[in-house]
């Protein structure tokens, strides 16, 4: 049989199947596949065409005038048929996709429509399936001002011609399914723009997997089935997060915790951190991991904060169920697994969310609004619908699909204010000729709401630097909405105070107590994150003056201080043994230095500040109420010396804490809140945290008048440089 041209254009319009041809037409369903007697198809590597039917017979497609590639030809209908190719000797067969019907159903199509479809991810991207009796993977996508949308990959040679997708209406959304693809199958979309101009080809911007970077094509995964074994943690998960439950973050780049030496320094796989990272952070006490972004990015130098594929858990530790089984693995251990997550801004990418359908579909056109000049990004256009739903169905795709507890959000000051980092006649006023993003805070306000909502206990989470009003308060409280927010006024002025040589430490006394001053106007965490330890910053370790021993005992000295401090806690990983270098996100953490007594004890004593600080009530169980702390001594700045009550608003033991920055020991007359004998819970000089072991003897007795305006007094030693915490007994 011949590739004999047919040439009624009653078949194909010659005009439609050039367009074919040339990937021009935007419409391929209209003429490709079974139409009443007659089947279309495109093959453009082939000579020769058949459409086979299941009794085995050919039946020929000749090629269409002005198609080159386009061929027509009977087939008796309602007889199921694929499609057989020959090329010289070669041939071939697969299954025509023009011959299946559209996959998603009138309720999303409406949805998809009015950009209200919180769970985009149920429709869009690549979803693995049956489809009208056969095996294959349907694949949408979000592009409403193309010409023309195609999935390409090795499954059609890269060929934009061979699957160009069904526009659904005006939703935008191009759909196609494709039989006989499926887990691991690398892919991508061809879009012509609205001009007919061809973009670079564009990774899915729901796909659930992505290749090994720098390769960025998606990968097709299936996201289905896994069996979670974590119902009871998810049963008390909402207790766990309560503004009066301890909180301790461990705040974790995956990349770097540790590797692999002897496999060519590889960090460990999700399973692996399953294990080691998991067991690990459950003996340190903490109660929450904290993992920087692990939506898949380009560049490893972005630690993830410049995420392309927002759906994608990134590949370089594995595929997304072994992500799963980290998740899991936490929860059976009783932490939370907390995600950065980043809806401030994206990167330019030639393969990502930029004029991805050859117009600022996701971003702002004037860079004045949709470009991030610090960071050299793209910024999210918040005020359109399906923009804000996209990122408002990501939250909550981590938290339904991954488990995750909480997302801690990127740079919401950046989102929150329109002249952010931007001088005057460089950024675009409001509506009201103001400051504020609007649209942004808008949009903060519903994912929070949609995210707390949908799942109970989970918790949002805001890095903000700026005093911007009520952020951890409810929305219809008029607050943003979030559960809490980073401390980083607290965090800038202790870390000042703590790098000045303790002789100079009394003339910014205030630096210390400052923070109390607006300590339980929002639900603070106290964060020592992985911004204070590069960019030349140094470590925590580095950070203190003096001598090698003062800086081990000035550091011991500051945690016992933010550990007794009201607040939830975060610290970023090494931090918690002083590892003596600044972080490099291209090697592991310093695992060597805990030969060294001074490192090990330092990690014990975080250890035992955990412990702590989970047993005593009264140390977090009103971290967020003023009612939970009292000064003793705010004000001896000759002596650099603090003191204050915590108390948990119950019967639990009252807390006293004493610091001693000043490398002067001290015996110290201190008001105590109630006579009897109080046992001293913690000390840093402690020998077993590395220090010379001096203290209280276990303990002090209150007795005789008042002091500092308490009922009773004791006197306190107090060791150089040194933070002491005493539990009333009894």
């Amino acid at each position: 049989m011949t590739g004999s041209v047919l040439k009624p254009a009653s078949i194909v319009d010659p005009k439609a199947a050039e367009a074919l041809h040339q990937g021009r037409h935007g419409d391929p369903f209209s003429v490709l596949g079974r139409h009443g007697g007659t089947v279309r198809a495109l093959d453009p590597g082939a000579e020769r065409l058949f459409a086979v039917t299941d009794d085995g017979t050919e039946h020929p497609l000749g090629r269409v005038a002005g198609g080159i590639s386009v061929f027509a030809g009977e087939v008796p209908e309602g007889e199921r048929y694929w499609l057989r190719g020959y090329s010289g000797t070669d041939s071939w067969e697969y299954e025509d996709a023009y011959r299946f019907g559209p996959v998603i159903g009138e309720m999303d199509e409406y949805l998809l429509g009015e950009g209200t479809h919180q769970r985009i991810w149920t429709v869009l991207g690549a979803h693995i399936m049956e489809h009208e009796g056969q095996d294959g993977t349907h694949f949408a996508v979000w592009a409403p001002n193309a010409q023309r949308v195609s999935v390409v990959g090795g499954f059609n040679h890269w060929d934009g011609r061979r699957h160009a997708m069904r526009l659904r209406g005006a939703t935008g959304v191009w759909e196609i399914f494709v039989p006989n693809v499926g887990e691991g199958e690398a892919y991508k979309y061809e879009i012509l723009g609205p001009e007919g101009q061809l973009q670079p080809l564009k990774s899915d911007p729901v796909g659930f997997g992505s290749q090994h970077p720098p390769q960025n094509s998606s990968i097709v995964r299936h996201i289905a089935g896994y069996g979670w074994k974590d119902d009871d943690w998810i049963a008390e998960r909402e207790v766990r997060h309560a503004t009066t439950a301890a909180m301790s973050v461990y705040e974790v780049h995956l990349g770097s915790w540790k590797r692999i030496a002897e496999e060519g320094n590889r960090p460990l796989s999700y399973k692996e951190a399953a294990e080691e990272l998991v067991d690990y952070v459950h003996d340190m006490g903490f109660t929450h991991i904290e993992l920087l972004p692990v939506s898949e990015y380009p560049f490893d130098g972005s630690w993830g904060y410049q995420p392309v594929g927002l759906f994608a858990p990134t590949i370089r530790f594995g595929p997304p169920h072994e992500f799963r089984d980290l998740v899991d693995a936490a929860h059976r251990k009783g932490l939370g697994i907390l995600l950065d997550w980043v809806p401030g801004h994206f990167p330019s990418d030639p393969h990502g969310l930029g004029l991805f359908d050859g117009t600022h579909l996701y971003e702002h056109s004037d860079p004045r609004e949709g470009f991030h000049q610090d960071w050299n990004t793209l910024i999210y256009n918040y005020g359109r619908t399906e923009v804000k739903n996209f990122l408002t169905s990501n939250a909550l795709y981590w938290i339904e699909e991954y488990h995750v507890d909480g997302l801690r959000v990127d740079a919401v000051a950046s989102m929150l204010y329109r002249d952010y980092s931007r001088k005057e006649g460089e950024w675009v006023p409001n509506k009201h000729g103001g400051r504020e993003n609007l649209e942004a805070i808008d949009f903060i306000k519903s994912a929070n709401v949609a995210a707390t909502s949908n799942n109970p206990g989970i918790m949002t989470i805001a890095e903000e630097s700026t005093s911007f009003p009520m952020v951890s308060r409810p929305v219809d409280e008029g607050g943003l909405g979030f559960g809490y927010k980073w401390n980083m006024g607290w965090m800038n002025d202790t870390l000042r105070y703590m790098e000045k040589d303790p002789i100079y430490r009394k003339h910014d006394h205030h630096l210390m107590t400052f923070g109390l001053h607006y300590a339980f106007s929002e639900n603070f965490i106290l964060p020592i994150s992985h911004d204070e330890v590069v960019h030349g910053k140094g470590s925590m370790l580095g950070k203190m003056p003096g001598r090698e021993d003062e800086k081990f005992a000035n550091l011991r000295a500051y945690y016992g201080f933010m550990w007794a401090h009201p607040g939830k806690k975060l610290l970023f990983m090494g931090c918690e043994f002083a590892q003596p270098s600044e972080w490099n996100h291209n090697s592991q953490l310093s695992w060597g230095v805990l030969s060294d007594p001074r490192h090990k004890g330092m990690q014990r004593m975080v250890r035992d500040l955990n412990t702590l600080y989970r047993a005593e009530p009264a140390l977090h169980a009103l971290d967020c109420d003023p009612a939970g702390f009292q000064w003793i001594e705010a004000n001896d700045d000759t002596n650099s010396v603090y003191a204050w009550i915590r108390r948990s608003g119950g019967s639990d033991p009252e807390v006293v804490v004493v610091c001693n920055f000043t490398p002067v020991e001290r015996n110290y007359a201190l008001g105590i809140p109630q006579e009897g004998r109080w046992r001293e819970a913690f000390c840093s000089d402690a020998e077993i945290y590395g220090g010379e072991g001096r203290g209280n003897m276990g303990g002090v007795d209150a007795v005789g008048e008042g002091l500092n305006g308490q009922a009773a007094q004791a006197t306190v030693y107090l060791p150089p440089l040194s933070t002491v915490i005493f539990v009333k007994e009894g």
